[in-house]
């Protein structure tokens, strides 16, 4: 297992979807975002401790309690086992196991429904940003108010892609790029317009976008028993690297 380069994807996705609120404690990150995605809100480790763990995480679940929402630990590769371990033992359920993909980006990538149009943007349009709510039917009244800034936060070069019919979005994807990557997230297609190569079209319309930008190579994230993701992301080229997932202490344990 590549340890260095499951560290760089792991900083490119953190670089790629902030949060809406960040503590820095000992080491650790508690991301906060009024518990819209898990990734967005949890706790995530990224240097040594020098406070007991226990005391650690004792800390991190009065927080987040405060917040009004589960205790979250981000666990993957690079954290111990015995550690995720001692989480199952205070209760912490698995949830969202998640798996990392890359692709190098040596040639272009075939487009397989060029009868679509897919609209580029280097900036992240509102209108975007509620079509997506549509399209994942976000109702949050808080999530809606708060996860545009998040968006609008992300400090890299981002592609914003979208395929419109009949005059409303019916796909969005987003390109993000660091480095000499670029991260495929936001793929969503209009259950109407599903099995027409609409998320293949946006993903390779994104990748070949990005290599013309000077990426040479990609990642992704996709929740693992996703099939049907998956294999259209093999068919993209892409490869299994690594796989994480969140342990999780629900609220009223």
């Amino acid at each position: 297992m590549d340890k260095h380069l499951i560290k760089t994807i792991e900083d490119l996705s953190l670089n790629a979807w902030p949060s809406h609120q960040i503590q820095f404690y000992d080491g650790w990150l508690l991301r906060f975002s009024y518990f819209y995605t898990h990734r967005t809100n949890c706790v995530e480790q990224m240097g040594p401790s020098t406070i007991p763990t226990e005391e650690k995480i004792s800390y991190c679940e009065q927080v987040y309690k405060g917040w009004g929402t589960p205790s979250i630990f981000k666990i993957s590769p690079l954290i111990p086992a015995e550690f995720d371990n001692q989480l199952w033992k205070r209760g912490y359920e698995i949830q969202h196991s998640t798996d990392c993909m890359i692709a190098d980006l040596t040639e272009a990538v075939p487009v397989k429904n060029r009868q679509l149009t897919v609209d580029i943007s280097n900036i992240i349009p509102d209108s975007w940003i509620q079509a997506l709510f549509t399209l994942k039917n976000t109702t949050n009244i808080m999530h809606r108010t708060v996860v545009p800034s998040m968006y609008n936060a992300i400090p890299k070069r981002t592609l914003c892609a979208s395929i419109t019919i009949n005059g409303k979005i019916a796909a969005t994807g987003l390109g993000i790029l660091d480095r000499d990557y670029i991260g495929i997230y936001a793929i969503h297609v209009h259950p109407d317009f599903r099995r027409q190569h609409a998320a293949s079209t946006l993903c390779a319309t994104l990748l070949n976008a990005g290599r013309e930008q000077g990426a040479t190579k990609a990642y992704l994230q996709v929740v693992s028993d996703n099939r049907p993701a998956i294999g259209l992301y093999h068919s993209l080229g892409f490869r299994y690297l690594y796989t994480y997932w969140f342990r999780v202490l629900p609220l009223h344990k």
